[in-house]
């Protein structure tokens, strides 16, 4: 049962001029449901607190909700946990952002994100750069032949040579994937590596029906590397890395950040 008065947590924006129930629970197993104004609407459902955390089953719900609405059609997705005090501040929100929404909704009309993950398949990275860089090598072996009489800077200059030496790697390679790749999506932008072993990680935005092409590009991308690196591709998701939008409230100077 919804409720105008409630707070309303923001799942999503989307193209749509009339209000819509989708057949999907939210958070709380709560209805979820459209508020449109003009071409534009948010998806959103009542919640009864200021804030939600965000527990497993919270987030499960909002990337469930996203999926769902991702078959459906073109969506902007929303940062967890934006919530309206109502209704009517909703329709605020959306009335004072309009152009900019109906913006970003079409540079991602009928769009996905796809994801590469390119990780080097090796037993150990720091033997595997040892073996490949002579430079890392030479200085490693000084220092073991040098034992404890080894100075604390020396061994800081080494940790700071490989990992100059990884990056140098990482920029490389991504460069190399990204120009195939160019020929294969409509944008490409490479996220930050969470992990040692990662070489990059990509996300694509794709045309809808081009995710084949895009698995196409992947592989040709993967011939110019040798079995010391992993290709992994992940997706179709709601377009999280391509949605640049931040909502002016129209009685405050606070922000509500999409993506």
């Amino acid at each position: 049962m919804k409720d105008s008065n409630s707070g309303k947590f923001i799942y999503a924006l989307v193209e749509g001029d009339g209000e819509r129930i989708y057949k999907v629970r939210g958070i709380g197993n709560g209805a979820v449901y459209s508020l449109p104004e003009g071409k534009i609407a948010a998806v959103v459902g009542d919640v009864h607190s200021t804030r939600v955390r965000p527990e497993r089953r919270n987030l499960m719900a909002h990337r469930a909700i996203l999926a769902h609405l991702l078959e459906l059609g073109t969506v902007l997705p929303m940062r967890f946990g934006i919530i309206a005090a109502n209704s009517r501040a909703v329709h605020e929100l959306l009335a004072a952002n309009a152009s900019r929404i109906e913006e970003q909704l079409l540079r991602v009309h009928n769009r996905v994100e796809m994801g590469l993950r390119v990780s080097w398949d090796v037993g150990n990275i720091y033997e595997y750069f040892v073996s490949s860089h002579p430079i890392l090598r030479e200085m490693r072996d000084r220092l073991v032949n040098e034992g404890d009489s080894a100075s604390r800077d020396e061994k800081i200059e080494l940790g700071r040579l490989f990992d100059r030496l990884v990056n140098d790697e990482r920029q490389k390679h991504t460069e190399r994937v990204t120009e195939v790749l160019q020929n294969y999506c409509e944008e490409v932008t490479s996220n930050s590596p969470k992990k040692e072993r990662e070489v990059m990680n990509l996300a694509c935005l794709v045309d809808r029906e081009a995710q084949s092409e895009f698995e196409k590009g992947v592989f040709d991308a993967s011939k110019l590397f040798n079995n010391d690196f992993l290709f992994d591709y992940n997706g179709p998701w709601a377009p999280h890395n391509f949605v640049d939008l931040d909502l002016e409230t129209p009685t405050a100077k606070k922000t509500k950040k999409a993506g």
